[in-house]
């Protein structure tokens, strides 16, 4: 799609230097087939604000959102999928643009995140969203997805803009009612993984491999969630925690992330 403009992006340490690159490449932990040129964040920023400022950003956008949908049956492997640097720059010029309709953008965007790297950089830029009317009653479609980033979507769009005394009530009734055993996930757990013939046998499949139970990163997004609201409302994130619904391995990874968090390591989380 725009792979002729991030290409001369790509970082040389990227390019040369091949420890740095499967690094690199394994803190996103994209889908297999994902390919990852190698832009920073900083550039495609860059790149996304002057697309968006063009006369034919809206025809850019539809040309992601063809791609994406092209993608969707032949698979992220396919000639003309699109890179990771294109997903995210996509969801950049979404919050750069300033004519067309960026929420029904959103909504035809949302449904090809596929890893956390796109939701997490997409989600903070969106501060138009919260301005939107219906913008709580969008969010609670997602939180009742069944597809593991519609649903980090919500959490981390409620973490990022939401995160208030006056919807921190509605944040948490959420999150009792996600149904974590039925959102599916296109990765696999490490342990599942050795239970279906390996690591090899499961990224042969199309599936990647998340480091704990599935979907891993609605999980830890709820957790991340919880150590970011212990930190501005200790007692209310207290209370809730005493009789929330949320599964053990959740509440676990919560303590970590408060105990790891120079905001949260001096505070009790329960």
């Amino acid at each position: 799609m725009i792979e002729n403009l991030l290409m001369p992006l790509v970082a040389e340490k990227f390019r040369n230097d091949g420890k740095y690159r499967t690094g690199h490449i394994r803190v996103i932990n994209p889908l297999p087939g994902r390919r990852v040129l190698g832009v920073h964040i900083p550039e495609m920023r860059k790149l996304a604000r002057t697309l968006a400022a063009r006369e034919d950003a809206p025809e850019l956008i539809s040309g992601f959102e063809a791609g994406a949908a092209c993608e969707k049956q032949s698979g992220r492997g396919a000639a003309g999928a699109l890179a990771q640097e294109e997903l995210l720059v996509w969801g950049m010029m979404i919050n750069c643009m300033k004519s067309g309709d960026r929420l029904a953008m959103m909504r035809n965007f949302v449904p090809h995140i596929d890893n956390w790297a796109v939701c997490d950089t997409f989600v903070p830029g969106a501060k138009w969203f919260s301005r939107v009317d219906e913008a709580w009653d969008i969010l609670c479609g997602y939180f009742a997805s069944d597809r593991e980033f519609e649903v980090r979507f919500a959490v981390i769009m409620s973490m990022c803009h939401f995160l208030d005394l006056k919807w921190l009530p509605r944040i948490f009734y959420q999150f009792d009612g996600l149904d974590f055993p039925g959102i599916r996930s296109e990765y696999v757990s490490l342990k599942d993984a050795g239970r279906s013939g390996g690591p090899e046998a499961v990224l042969a499949s199309g599936k990647g491999i998340a480091a704990g139970e599935s979907p891993y990163y609605v999980r830890m997004g709820v957790a991340w969630c919880l150590a970011t609201a212990l930190a501005k409302f200790p007692d209310d994130t207290r209370a809730y925690l005493r009789h929330s619904r949320l599964p053990e391995d959740v509440l676990r990874l919560y303590a970590r992330k408060a105990r790891e968090s120079f905001r949260t390591r001096d505070i009790s989380p329960f």
